[in-house]
């Protein structure tokens, strides 16, 4: 009988004391039962290291970043199967395994998961339905869907594109190449509603569409950046 893949869990991490440590305890079976837990900073000035020290298999810097931090975390990783999740995440005890099962008995190559966001705005469930809905039918995944792909296709197809805004739509275009992402509908991750809440709701949505318009017929990610918060 064959042996369940190993995960490797990999976090970036710049200045996430407030939340890291909730993500890490969700994962603790998992590093317990074996797989791998990885966070990768990029030089925080709170105690986001000295909190995910004791948690995690390996603390490693890596120039600031998620695309330059999540290669870094790739690439010191021995699990068959990489899976990104950000530090504002949480994990239900079932989720790892439903990932292990698409990969070993449905044979998916990459995926992601549902989300739902954490906040008191009611909107916010209407943004996790578009999100989910978006990406089911586009087979495209953002970062807060906890990305998990297999490490041999990951390398083979040179990771994260080094840019500083939607690197994680670039990886689902060269990904979706090899095969449609599996997307798991439960359980589903929850992700902080932080960035809407704090800056507007309506205000992040009518941003997000209009930067993912700009990608999409060709201004730069460099200069995209420069209109993220």
């Amino acid at each position: 009988m064959q042996a369940d893949p190993r995960l490797s869990v990999i976090v970036p991490t710049l200045d996430e004391a407030s939340c890291v440590a909730g993500l890490l305890g969700d994962l603790a079976p998992l590093r317990a039962s074996g797989h791998e837990l990885i966070v990768i900073d990029g030089g925080s000035t709170d105690n986001t290291v000295g909190i995910a020290a004791p948690l995690v298999d390996r603390v490693i810097s890596a120039e600031r970043g998620r695309a330059l931090q999540m290669n870094a975390g790739a690439h010191v990783a021995t699990g068959d199967i990489l899976w990104f999740l950000h530090a504002d995440t949480r994990v239900a005890a079932d989720a790892a395994q439903r990932l292990i099962d698409a990969c070993a008995n449905d044979h998916a190559v990459w995926g992601r998961f549902d989300v739902s966001l954490a906040g008191a705005t009611p909107l916010l469930r209407v943004v996790a339905a578009m999100m989910n809905l978006r990406s089911r039918l586009t087979g495209v995944a953002t970062g807060d869907q906890g990305i998990f792909v297999a490490r041999e296709q990951f390398l083979a197809g040179g990771g994260f594109p080094a840019i500083p805004l939607m690197e994680d739509i670039a990886l689902s275009k060269i990904l979706r190449r090899l095969a449609r992402p599996a997307c798991i509908r439960h359980p589903r991750l929850q992700t902080s509603g932080r960035r809407w809440e704090k800056h507007g709701v309506i205000r992040t949505i009518l941003l997000m569409w209009r930067l993912r318009l700009a990608y999409a017929l060709g201004t730069p990610p460099q200069k995209l950046a420069r209109r993220y918060p």
